[in-house]
């Protein structure tokens, strides 16, 4: 398969996002690269400088996202409502299209730090990464759609953690997905009361996820998302508390 490259997320505008740039790293160091997934979106033919050029320095995708974009949302922390959050050591990448033609996203984890990392050094643990690695790789042996380890690229940096011996090796993950909106990305708006911005965030998931046009009544089209998955997905795979959420926003403006 040719890789397609898609800037689907510009449609939202700049208030959903903001540019950042990835995290300049000592070493980076080949430790896993999902050949498989690649192949599912025209990446597997890339040689291994060509895969750490875009997954561990993140040189941008020929036609795909120029930059790095670290999506805004809100969400509970600690069973504390938090309005203070977004992507805080990882990024959107870049966008395509796979072989069944859904959109697909490539987003990070351990990039570096954003404008919503607050205290973290916005690094990921090697240790981390592995675990990961065996955690998603189980998921789809036991069929279930859930992200994919796309990449993982040891870092050379140490780092100091506390729930492990420090220091530690680094490293980047690069996840394989079917979308980076999140249910924080509907509260953020709810909280806001941003209903132009809503129905803009529904048009676009009812647009690249099911294949319809938001009508005249969106945001209140959100509740209309609950009752099936979107095109394309097998049973179980989508998951439905972004449509709970959906409905929550609507509720709420």
């Amino acid at each position: 398969m040719a890789f397609t490259p898609q800037q689907a997320i510009l449609e939202l505008g700049d208030a959903f996002y903001d540019p950042v740039h990835a995290a300049r790293f000592p070493q980076a160091i080949l430790r896993f690269r999902n050949d498989r997934a690649a192949a599912e979106v025209g990446l597997d033919a890339l040689s291994d400088e060509q895969w750490i050029a875009h997954f561990g320095r993140f040189e941008p995708l020929h036609g795909g996202l120029q930059e790095p974009l670290a999506l805004r949302y809100h969400g509970h922390q600690f069973r504390v409502y938090n309005p203070e959050i977004g992507d805080g050591r990882g990024f959107l990448f870049a966008q395509m299209t796979d072989d069944r033609g859904r959109l697909m996203d490539l987003g990070t984890k351990g990039s570096g730090q954003t404008p919503w990392s607050r205290f973290g050094d916005g690094r990921l643990t090697l240790k981390g990464g592995v675990r990961e690695i065996l955690a998603t790789e189980m998921l789809e042996a036991l069929g279930v759609e859930t992200s994919r380890t796309f990449s993982l690229i040891e870092t050379g940096e140490e780092l100091h953690r506390g729930d492990e011996p420090s220091p530690t090796r680094s490293a980047v993950l690069v996840r394989l997905s079917h979308g980076h909106i999140r249910i924080g990305t509907f509260q953020r708006l709810a909280h806001s009361q941003d209903t132009e911005n809503l129905q803009r965030l529904t048009g676009y998931v009812l647009r690249h996820y099911y294949g319809e046009e938001a009508g005249d009544d969106a945001p209140s089209a959100c509740s209309r998302m609950s009752p099936r998955a979107p095109r394309g997905w097998r049973a179980g795979s989508w998951p439905r508390a972004s449509s709970t959420a959906c409905s929550t926003a609507t509720i709420s403006t």
